[in-house]
């Protein structure tokens, strides 16, 4: 599991049966920044994820990837491996608050 910044949309009309009506994001992952550990940093790379939660741009995701993606019960039979299962409200790290979604 990994935490992600939602960063946008991806739109496909034609598509395998299966894969209509999921909302499909872009996202992007994010990391603990190295030298002061007290906020998050991005790692520069994107993909997409199956949004089964009701994520929305500019949200941190917990994202799962490859087999494990696959163990909810909205995406077993989708041919996916990367989804969102969680929207992030606030992180921890050695007692510090690095992030809050209300502030």
């Amino acid at each position: 599991m990994f935490i992600a910044r939602v960063t946008g949309s991806v739109v496909c009309t034609q598509k395998i049966e299966t894969m209509t009506g999921h909302k499909l994001l872009v996202v992007e992952p994010y990391r603990l920044e190295e030298k002061k550990r007290s906020t998050l940093a991005t790692t520069g790379r994107t993909f997409i994820a199956v949004d089964t939660i009701g994520a929305g741009e500019d949200d941190y995701v917990l994202i799962v990837q490859g087999s494990s993606a696959r163990l909810t019960p909205e995406t077993k039979e989708l041919p996916i491996d990367a989804v969102i299962i969680g929207i992030v409200d606030s992180v921890h790290i050695e007692k510090k608050n690095i992030y809050d979604r209300n502030k």
